[in-house]
């Protein structure tokens, strides 16, 4: 394959910046970059800005790890929320796909992944002692499984199962499988999702 040429090495730079990004290859990068180029400095300026700043200074949450802008993201400081249920994703996308279905009241626990031996991902990589620590503190009767219906996902569930099975008034629940298996929840359907949440069923940690 031939390499394109760029009549600009700035320009170039700018487009291999662009195609780190997942999803987009040079083609696409390249559309981009010349959509900037055309667009008053002043827009480009305050895009790089947008994209700086959040780098800077966006935090996770210190209870539910999810993004925030403060130390404690609003659902983790809402006092509406039901803080005794606590709903398990594995990314911060499922927290806003959850949401979307306006069907679940309680707060998050955002792991950062699930486990995965072929990936090198294990459970000290991800917010699970975190997940315990609260349970442990008090205060929370229902646990809510909402990882992908996948072998890692399945693999995840199990192992927090493990861990919290000492707390025994505790209620450890898995999301209906109106997901289909191998499917990743960020992808699904708003109302399929509401309604695995609604329809949980007790995990049995088989």
């Amino acid at each position: 394959m031939i390499q394109q040429q760029y009549p600009s090495q700035l320009l170039e730079r700018a487009v291999q910046e662009f195609a780190k990004l997942p999803g987009i290859g040079r083609k696409t990068a390249l559309r981009l970059v010349l959509h900037l180029l055309r667009r008053d400095e002043a827009d480009v300026v305050q895009f790089a800005d947008a994209i700086s700043k959040m780098r800077r200074e966006v935090r996770h949450c210190r209870v539910c790890h999810n993004v925030s802008d403060d130390d404690v993201c609003p659902i983790c400081g809402d006092p509406k929320r039901d803080s005794s249920i606590i709903c398990v994703v594995e990314n911060i996308q499922d927290v806003m796909a959850v949401e979307n279905t306006q069907q679940f009241g309680g707060l998050y626990h955002v792991l950062g992944g699930v486990i995965s031996p072929m990936d090198g991902i294990g459970p000290a990589d991800l917010e699970i002692e975190s997940l315990v620590g609260r349970v442990a503190a008090g205060g929370v009767r229902e646990v809510i499984l909402a990882l992908g219906s996948t072998m890692e996902g399945d693999t995840t569930n199990f192992y927090i199962y493990r861990k919290l099975a000492p707390y025994g008034d505790l209620k450890i629940s898995i999301i209906a499988r109106g997901i289909a298996v191998g499917d990743e929840l960020e992808y699904a359907d708003e109302v399929t999702l509401g309604r695995s949440i609604l329809n949980r069923t007790p995990f049995e940690g088989k």
